[in-house]
């Protein structure tokens, strides 16, 4: 998301560089950490891709993935080209949640978390679920 999202961005406020910057590198290191965790520490038994943990929490990732992009893709569009002011998405999970984008990207991460079982995924999970209520409750207001 951090890479293909703003390359589809047409217009919007410029990204101040230091906050680029310290995006980067946070992905970079979490990556590093989740990755790290399941290479090294992670022990699954031999069927865990059919365990109902696995299964349910892929099926999540899945889900908050799809409803990511679909908010996305809603944001993107809200305004045409030259347009500009305040305007309220419609469609999709907005009909239920004024920061479908962030809901689903929760989703995806708790679900990440479920099918991984890791102590790592979970912290993330909590982090984005603090970091981003907070953000959804901003655009709410």
């Amino acid at each position: 998301r951090s890479l293909i999202f703003p390359l589809l961005i047409r217009q919007g406020k410029p990204t101040p560089f230091f906050t680029f910057v310290l995006a980067l590198l946070f992905c970079v290191y979490n990556g590093y950490l989740q990755g790290r965790s399941l290479s090294n520490y992670a022990e699954y038994p031999s069927g865990w891709l059919k365990n109902p943990c696995f299964t349910t929490g892929f099926i999540g990732w899945l889900v908050g993935m799809a409803i990511n992009i679909h908010s996305d893709h809603i944001l993107r569009n809200l305004r045409k080209p030259g347009e500009t002011g305040y305007k309220i998405p419609r469609g999709g999970m907005f009909e239920y949640v004024s920061g479908a984008n962030f809901f689903g990207e929760i989703l995806e991460w708790f679900g990440f978390a479920l099918a991984c079982c890791t102590i790592e995924s979970l912290a993330f999970a909590v982090c984005t679920l603090f970091i981003l209520s907070s953000r959804a409750k901003q655009h709410h207001q």
